[in-house]
């Protein structure tokens, strides 16, 4: 027998390979399930309103302890699921969802919205990240950038939408998130940054008409914006590239 051999037919080599086809396997079991840990239980697809699917591929409930000194569990079968406005357009379990209403507040396709947290977004110290310019007055807009502030804005169709009131920053980032404007029926709403075109003549919102954004929803408090709010109102416009005009429905070709 060769150095290493424990038997004519087994040496440290082979063993050592053996171990480690075990912890891949392991490793990759592992893995599997820690990934389905976030956004499961799923739906089980009949519009039940709720996470049922328990079980492989879904690991055991774990709690995380989050700075703040909150604890969540994932995953969670009692959590609240996000609502939607919906009917599937077949029978038969994963048909696509057809909206019920108005398609920009649905819930489905691009504007499917997960059920976050309704509270603010905290960076270290237990500040609040996203707030408007006139709170974090430290920070501006950088020449020679265009500073949007006062400048109209127009919606797919080119009309008139509203006028551009404050900017909304992430201190943590330090990036621009959302444009606070103006309607002209003297409502306040969010526009996210992703969404807008800001040029010198103006900002340009290629995602929803300018009839569209009276029903952008609204945050609790216009100095600062929840997780969940910001799901829903980047969720609206999310919509809007779909289902803003019924020509976005149709085939390209």
């Amino acid at each position: 027998m060769g150095t290493g051999a424990i038997t004519q037919y087994v040496d440290v080599a082979q063993i050592v390979l053996y171990m480690f086809w075990a912890f891949f396997a392991g490793l990759i079991y592992y893995l599997l399930r820690e990934n389905h840990r976030e956004g499961y239980p799923m739906d089980n697809g009949h519009l039940q309103g709720g996470p049922v699917q328990v079980g492989w591929p879904v690991p055991e409930p774990k709690v995380f302890k989050l700075a703040d000194g909150r604890e969540v569990l994932a995953p969670d079968v009692n959590r609240v699921d996000g609502t939607y406005s919906a009917q599937p357009t077949h029978r038969f379990l994963g048909a696509p969802l057809e909206p019920v209403g108005d398609p920009l507040l649905a819930g489905v396709g691009p504007g499917g919205w997960a059920a976050r947290a309704d509270t603010p977004d905290l960076y270290h110290g237990n500040h609040i990240k996203i707030v408007p310019l006139r709170i974090a007055a430290d920070h501006g807009v950088m020449s020679p950038d265009v500073d949007p502030r006062g400048l109209p804005v127009y919606g797919a169709d080119k009309q008139l939408a509203g006028t551009v009131k404050d900017l909304w920053i992430d201190r943590a980032e330090l990036m621009f998130r959302y444009l606070e404007v103006s309607l002209k029926t003297g409502e306040t709403v969010l526009l996210p940054m992703t969404f807008s075109r800001i040029k010198a003549s103006g900002v340009f919102v290629g995602a929803i008409l300018a009839s569209q954004f009276g029903n952008v929803p609204k945050t609790k408090s216009m100095e600062q914006i929840t997780l969940l709010e910001e799901e829903k109102i980047t969720a609206y416009y999310g919509a809007g590239t779909l289902y803003a005009t019924p020509e976005r429905q149709e085939p390209l070709f």
